[in-house]
């Protein structure tokens, strides 16, 4: 039975999908309503605003969006910031909600104003040093938590009284949050039927409970609908508007560019295109309402997000239901949630914050371009130990030189720098007009001109993805490509990664030094691509697709 408006052979996969996933959120939103400063109603307000009405207006059908580990950092700071100049929570909650509210309110002039055509030029690099900045973050401020501790705001604090970690920690604390991480690590061998995540909160909070411990716990956390945390928004003095500025702009980047990753791993898993713009505007939407009820502001999740198209969910209905299951939960048991103890959740966020580092781009650092590890290094430290905004700034400045300096180098050396010919439209060169007549309906030859580097990686990916299905091999020509850095290294390695699951073989020609270096440094070849299938000419490329595709 369908509708204009709705298909419902869908509804089944859609609640399944949502049910799934309010059931993956709600340990996580806890935790990361502790983590921001505000309390773990602050992260179930946010999941339940966010899951629902970024469901509704936003840009990918199956998006789960909720509470997220970076955009928790950055909350965290923001809330550690505005208690310093205003002297307390209570105080300080005028200046944190306006800053969420403006958050929200930034992504939606992002999605009318197509800033995220933009946000694809971020480098890998800076992404990768921010991203990974934030695991560290996250696991050392849990670090006191997990033992049983108070914990200072600051990871440089947090550092500075590790001492303390080793003389005063609670043996019983410790116990569950090393008993949730084995549980969070084990019970997937067991069955995927239910999320490791609330087995592991449940059997540990349960224990506690059980034991009679004498461990820090969530505390009461208020039930029922969330009243509107509004007033005293129009008095924040004007001293504090550039730390609003700041941070909300921060967190709409932020924000933006966690959803956007997430919208495109949904449409990798569903085979759809997401509307980049409608998302930002769906997101804004959902954390200026979160803003208002006193909730932390989230993005797209990608656990969330693969859990519920993996259950089923193929339409917006099962984000919203997401959403409205965790405000089910609220409803109903807010209560029970109160005796979770703060070492529980400490050893669920740990776990997750090692995912959220980037350990390809780590384990890569000596072998990719100096320039580009020194960039993720930077970006890291700064990060974990300094501004989350200077951070990114100093990133994106120091990327932005060196693409400059690059640019200088090669145009000094007489290279032609443009922008990467398309397939359509694209005219065969001399040498390869008789081969493309003749089986231009299985073979692609794709020309790359200049450096493959972050202004061109994202546009390179979209292009591969166009590839027919009847296409049986891609030539991709590296004659002009005298230099790739570490974002385009890992965009071919995603595009022939991508082509080998569709069957299509790569075969690349004219390898320059360069290039084929740092190929071989990451192991794109041999592991992905053999050395039989690098060619010195387009006509020995020719000469292998003779022999073995019989053309």
């Amino acid at each position: 039975m369908s509708s204009k408006f709705y298909d419902f052979k869908n509804l089944k996969g859609d609640l399944t999908g949502g049910l799934v996933a309010g059931v993956v959120a709600l340990p996580l939103a806890l935790a990361f309503g502790v983590q921001s400063g505000l309390g773990a109603i602050a992260g179930l307000y946010g999941a339940i605003a966010v899951g629902i009405f970024a469901a509704i207006f936003g840009g990918t059908a199956t998006q789960a969006s909720g509470p997220t580990g970076p955009m928790t950092v950055v909350s965290a700071a923001l809330v550690a910031a505005s208690i310093e100049i205003t002297g307390s929570l209570e105080a300080a909650m005028p200046i944190i909600i306006l800053t969420f509210l403006l958050g929200g309110i930034f992504q939606i002039v992002f999605g009318f104003l197509n800033i995220a055509g933009y946000v694809k030029y971020f480098p890998y690099p800076v992404v990768s040093g921010f991203m990974s900045g934030v695991g560290l973050i996250i696991i050392i401020l849990q670090l006191f938590p997990f033992v049983g501790l108070s914990s200072a705001k600051s990871t440089w604090l947090v550092m500075q009284d590790l001492p303390r970690l080793f003389s005063d920690f609670n043996w019983q604390a410790l116990v569950l949050g090393v008993i949730t991480i084995i549980v969070y690590f084990v019970f997937p061998y067991i069955t995927k039927a239910i999320p490791s995540a609330l087995v592991a909160l449940i059997f540990s909070s349960v224990l506690s409970f059980l034991l009679k411990w004498d461990v820090p716990i969530i505390g009461e956390i208020p039930s029922g609908l969330p009243s509107l945390q509004v007033s005293g928004l129009f008095s924040v003095d004007a001293s504090a508007y550039a730390l609003v500025l700041e941070y909300a702009l921060v967190l709409a980047v932020l924000g933006s560019i966690d959803s956007l990753l997430t919208s495109v791993i949904a449409d990798n898993m569903t085979k759809t295109k997401h509307n980049s713009n409608r998302e930002l505007i769906g997101q804004g939407i959902g954390n200026a309402i979160a803003a208002i009820f006193g909730g932390i502001p989230g993005a797209g999740a990608t656990k969330g997000t693969v859990i519920n198209i993996n259950s089923g969910g193929r339409t917006r209905l099962s984000g919203a239901t997401h959403g409205l299951f965790l405000l089910a939960v609220l409803l109903g048991l807010g209560k029970l949630a109160a005796f979770i103890p703060l070492s529980v959740l400490a050893g669920l966020l740990i776990p997750i914050a090692f995912k959220i580092i980037d350990v390809k781009g780590l384990k890569h650092l000596l072998v990719v371009p100096r320039a580009d590890a020194v960039v993720l290094i930077i970006v890291l430290l700064i990060t974990t130990f300094g501004s989350l905004i200077q951070a990114v700034g100093i990133g994106l400045l120091l990327a932005s030189l060196l693409f400059m300096k690059r640019a200088s180098d090669i145009g000094e050396k007489g290279m032609e720098v443009g922008t990467l010919a398309g397939f359509d439209g694209e005219k065969p060169w001399q040498d390869e007009k008789e081969f493309y007549e003749a089986h231009k309906d299985k073979v692609y030859i794709k020309h790359l001109y200049g450096p493959l580097f972050f202004g061109f990686t994202s546009h390179f990916q979209d292009e591969i993805a166009n590839i027919p299905e009847q296409v049986k091999a891609l030539i991709i020509r590296l004659d002009r490509v005298p230099y790739i850095d570490q974002s385009g290294l890992y965009a071919l390695e995603n595009a022939v990664l991508e082509l080998e699951q569709r069957g299509i073989q790569v075969l690349l020609t004219a390898v320059q030094e360069q290039p084929k270096d740092k190929l071989i440094s990451i192991d794109i070849v041999p592991d992905l691509i053999s050395e039989e299938h690098i060619f010195d000419t387009i006509e020995d490329a020719y000469a292998y697709l003779r022999t073995h595709f019989k053309l």
